[in-house]
C-alpha cells in the first residue's frame, strides 16, 4: 500500500511492506539542503504526517532516524555516557532531558535506560506535540513527562532536582548570554554526587567547522564580523541573507572546555571533569585538557601527539571531534 503526503515542498511517499513504512521525499527544490532523502520505520502514517507538518519534509527522514537508528543518536549516547557511568547507576534515578526538542533523545533513553523516570525540556511548542505522539507511540507516557520552556533563559516551574543532566546536541545552539544564564540554572537543579552529560557539541576550536557552514576552515578563529562574511561568501549552503544571530543559534561556534569551565566556575565550587574509564575512550577531544591541581588552570596535556590527530581529521579519515564531556557536582561534603 502506497500513501502520499500533502506537503507544497515535496512529494512525500509512504509504502507499506511487512509491517514497516518505507518513506521517499523529492524535494521540489533540488538546491534544498536535505540530510535524508528516504528510510524505513515502525512509525505509523499519523505519526509521520505529524512530524512532516511541523519538521517539514527535508528533515523528515533525519528526525525518524535519530530516534530509530542505532548508528545516530543512540550510538553517541552510549559512546558518551555509558563510557563513564553504568547503565545500573541510573536506575531508579530521574534525569532531565535538557532541550529535548521532538524528543529523539528522549526515546533513545527510555530505551536505554527502562527503569529510569525522564523529563524532557523543550522551548517550542510545537516540537513537543511530536515529543507527545513519540511517547503514546511507545506507550511509555507512565514514565517521561515533558515540559515547556517559559523562555530560552529560564526553567518551568516547579521543575525539580535530577540525578543526571542530559544536554544532548543543545549546548551549541544556545546563544552566548543564553549559555551565561542556562547553564548555571541547570547546575543549580543538579543534586550533590550528580552529572551533567554535554555532548554531540562541535568543538569551537577545531579547525573545520562543518556543522553550520559544511566545511569552512578557521572561521571559528576569525572576528563575529568577518566570519559573517565568510559564511555569506563561501558556504555550500545558502547563507546568503543570514544574520550572525541565527547562525548562532544553528551552532556555528560549537562550544569548549574552558568555555563551559569558566561559565560553571562563576557560580559553583570546581566542576569535577570525569574521564571515561569504559569502552576505551581514552582518545577524545574533551579528554585533550587536564586541570592542574595547584592552579585549577586547564592545560593541553597531549598536544604533540593531536597535532597529528587533527591532522588525520582534516583529512576526513575520521569523525570530526565533538564535545562528550561528563562533569560532576561536587557533594555536600
Amino acid at each position: 500500500m502506497t500513501h502520499s503526503l500533502h506537503h507544497a515542498d515535496a512529494d512525500v511517499m509512504v509504502t507499506t511492506e511487512n509491517d514497516k513504512n518505507i518513506i521517499s521525499v523529492k524535494m521540489n527544490d533540488n538546491d534544498v539542503y536535505t540530510h535524508i532523502d528516504s528510510c524505513e520505520t515502525t512509525y505509523p502514517i499519523d505519526l509521520i504526517e505529524e512530524i512532516l507538518k511541523i519538521k517539514g519534509p527535508a528533515w523528515l527522514c533525519d528526525e525518524i532516524m535519530r530516534d530509530e537508528s542505532p548508528d545516530y543518536v543512540e550510538k553517541s549516547i552510549v559512546y558518551d555516557v555509558f563510557g563513564y557511568v553504568d547503565k545500573e547507576q541510573f536506575k531508579n534515578r530521574h534525569v532531565l532531558d535538557f532541550g529535548c526538542g521532538s524528543a529523539a533523545s528522549t526515546m533513545v533513553l527510555c530505551r536505554l535506560l527502562p527503569e529510569t523516570r525522564i523529563t524532557g525540556v523543550e522551548l517550542d511548542a510545537d516540537l513537543l506535540k511530536i515529543a507527545e505522539a513519540r511517547a503514546q507511540h511507545y506507550e511509555v507516557s507512565d514514565r517521561v513527562k515533558f515540559l515547556l520552556s517559559p523562555d530560552g533563559n529560564s526553567l518551568p516551574e516547579d521543575i525539580g532536582d535530577f540525578d543526571y543532566i542530559f544536554l544532548n546536541a543543545v549546548y551549541e545552539h544556545l546563544l552566548p548570554e543564553e549559555r551565561q544564564i542556562v547553564l548555571p540554572l541547570l547546575w543549580n537543579h543538579l543534586k550533590p554526587d550528580g552529572i551533567l552529560f554535554l555532548n554531540q557539541t562541535p568543538y569551537r576550536w577545531f579547525p573545520v567547522e562543518t556543522h553550520t557552514t559544511g566545511g569552512l576552515i578557521f572561521i571559528n578563529y576569525l572576528p563575529d564580523a568577518i566570519a559573517l562574511f565568510y559564511a555569506r561568501k563561501m558556504s555550500k549552503r545558502d547563507l546568503v541573507d543570514t544574520s550572525w544571530s541565527t547562525l548562532l543559534r544553528m551552532g556555528i561556534r560549537g562550544g569548549s572546555v574552558g568555555e563551559i569551565r569558566k561559565i560553571l566556575n562563576k557560580h559553583s565550587c570546581y566542576p569535577v571533569l570525569l574521564e571515561p574509564g569504559q569502552l576505551g575512550l581514552k582518545d577524545r577531544i574533551d579528554m585533550w585538557y587536564a586541570v592542574l591541581n595547584k592552579t585549577r588552570h586547564l592545560t593541553i596535556k597531549k598536544s604533540l601527539r593531536n597535532i597529528f590527530k587533527l591532522i588525520k581529521l582534516c583529512t576526513g579519515q575520521i569523525f570530526l571531534p565533538a564535545l562528550s564531556l561528563a562533569i560532576k557536582k561536587p557533594g555536600d561534603n
